[in-house]
């Protein structure tokens, strides 16, 4: 199986170099992509001193856009499927052979579960996550341990099938139920995390969009 790595970068200097070095005990660093999306510090530097391939946005457009960049440069190139890595260094790269094992066993989608660490989330955040997951599990129709997770492998198949629309946040979950509706499998995988820099993530914007991105769902 010929896999990408895929790391939608934003202001990402202080931690990418440490994430790419550890990747490539597990992937060629020839296979990895970050796409630089509007970034104002040192990112772009440090992608510099690695031979990953470098996609880059002018101005910030979004986690999702971000991904969906990474993803039409996959498929040009024919990688058989992807695994997306937040660039905050959270995800540790020691999953990636796990991953592509259960993708091998026939899932089409393999989801990072983080929820044995669940109970070390703030309650918002605890709260948050399960709402969104319920959420998205009734509409794809799967069941989906965690939905918010961003580290997961998936299959070319997938991305070919699905339309995806939205930019931020809510892709992530807008990619899960649009492939459980269109019948591919969704497998898990427990991890651990690690703590990572400030948060991109603006909880009050990035819940509305989310919320209408699951309202407009209902009449795919």
């Amino acid at each position: 199986m010929k896999v990408a790595v895929i790391i939608p970068a934003y202001n990402a200097g202080d931690t990418l170099e440490n994430l790419l070095a550890e990747a490539t005990r597990y992937v060629n660093i020839n296979d990895v992509m970050v796409v630089n999306d509007g970034s104002y510090d040192a990112t772009a530097l440090v992608m510099g001193k690695f031979p990953v391939r470098s996609l880059a946005h002018i101005a910030n457009c979004g986690k999702g856009r971000a991904l969906r960049t990474g993803f039409e440069q996959a498929l040009s190139l024919g990688y058989d499927a992807v695994i997306t890595l937040d660039a905050d260094g959270q995800h540790p790269p020691e999953y990636i052979p796990q991953l592509i094992q259960n993708a091998q066993k026939g899932f089409d989608i393999v989801i990072g579960s983080r929820r044995r660490q669940f109970g070390r989330m703030s309650f918002a955040r605890f709260l948050s996550n399960n709402i969104t997951t319920v959420v998205v599990s009734l509409l794809a129709g799967r069941k989906i341990e965690d939905s918010q997770c961003g580290y997961r492998l998936i299959r070319r198949e997938v991305l070919e099938a699905v339309d995806l629309k939205t930019d931020g946040y809510q892709m992530e979950s807008e990619l899960l139920i649009k492939a459980g509706r269109r019948g591919f499998s969704i497998g898990h995988i427990p991890i651990d995390i690690r703590s990572s820099g400030t948060s991109h993530i603006r909880h009050l914007s990035d819940t509305v969009k989310f919320m209408n991105m699951a309202l407009r769902a209902l009449w795919l």
